[in-house]
């Protein structure tokens, strides 16, 4: 039997590949199908063999060698199922926090040869099916942004004991993996920093109190401020959004006039506030030093730039993607929390 396809026609194989890298077909074999124990050296020698041949894997004869996808899953876990076209994803998406993320995910998955898949889930419907497509071989494991106190997928995935990190503690104790900032460190910066500059009268809006970042940086910065002294901080709940902390700034204007320090538990909420004090003729610094959290895209396009606390998002994201592979291939359900440590970046607000 003869075949019609020419030698230029012929698609590459491993062999090709193992000509090209200059390594046996098995080590070619070992590094497509993300098996660990190759060199790293040896590991970018075979991909860039691979990209030089056209050499494309065949992903179902590898999940059947490797009872692997070769795929994970960044699910962003929202309150609601939106539109395609709704204005919330777009500016959600287009945040630079979001690229921050998925450019350190993939800075671990790239090399190793995983892909990456975004996945929406809008309710616990959708939620049950990202628990779904993990048993069933879809995808091999699940990184999380949950971004709403009440969502249940961090429980879903949990006792469903399939591999999962989140993207920040869990709203409640449970046995899953997560990544975090040192918030209470984090809180402690603003708190000493406000104090170092002379403010007398420090109040803080806080973040939603029903979410553990709202919690642990009210609390934080509270703990902070006696320790320096202070008994009692004035709090208002902004809600993490913009418009939440121009409320709060009202608020904490009308009823503490002298105010002249402040500590806003998000660069989003902090950019809402200074525009409030803009409004009743209060200059930043000079009136009202003002400290963010996070060191966001916000941060750079407040007026002044925003003194703020940094969390190092991709250090953080890929930290959650190289938990995940090893608890994918450990297979055993042990779960690991890495916490990172804070700084304070200085700009003109305080």
């Amino acid at each position: 039997m003869t075949s019609d396809q020419t030698p230029a026609q012929r698609l590459p194989t491993l062999e090709d590949v193992a000509q090209v890298a200059g390594v046996s077909r098995a080590t070619v074999s070992r590094v497509i199908n993300n098996i660990r124990n190759v060199d790293p050296q040896l590991h970018k020698v075979v991909w860039d063999a691979v990209t030089a041949t056209g050499y494309v894997p065949n992903r179902a004869a590898r999940s059947l060698v490797t009872g692997r996808t070769g795929a994970i899953a960044l699910v962003v876990s929202e309150a609601e199922n939106r539109a395609a076209d709704d204005p919330f994803l777009g500016r959600f998406f287009s945040d630079p926090f979001f690229g921050r993320v998925v450019g350190g995910v993939l800075s671990v998955l790239r090399p190793s040869g995983v892909h990456l898949a975004l996945v929406l889930a809008g309710d616990e419907d959708a939620c049950a099916k990202v628990v779904s497509d993990v048993r069933q071989g879809q995808v091999d494991g699940v990184v999380v942004l949950s971004l709403h106190p009440h969502d249940p997928l961090p429980r879903m995935l949990a006792d469903a004991a399939v591999p999962a990190v989140l993207y920040g503690r869990p709203a409640a104790p449970m046995p899953i993996s997560y990544v975090d900032v040192a918030t209470y460190q984090g809180a402690k910066l603003a708190a000493d920093h406000l104090v170092a500059r002379g403010c007398q009268h420090v109040a803080t809006i806080s973040g939603s109190v029903d979410m553990p970042a709202g919690v642990d940086r009210l609390n934080g910065f509270r703990e902070a401020m006696a320790k320096q002294g202070v008994a009692y901080v004035p709090s208002y709940d902004g809600g993490f959004t913009q418009e939440g902390g121009e409320r709060a700034m009202e608020r904490l204007l009308a009823e503490h006039p002298e105010v002249d320090g402040v500590f806003v538990a998000s660069d989003v909420m902090a950019q809402g506030a200074m525009m409030v004090l803009r409004d009743h003729g209060k200059t930043v610094p000079d009136d009202v030093a003002v400290i963010g959290f996070d060191d966001s895209s916000a941060a750079l396009s407040s007026r002044p730039p925003l003194t703020t606390v940094r969390q190092p998002v991709e250090d953080m994201a890929a930290e959650m993607a190289r938990l995940l592979l090893t608890r994918i291939d450990s297979r055993a359900n042990r779960t690991t929390s890495v916490i990172f440590d804070p700084d304070l970046v200085l700009r003109a607000s305080a």
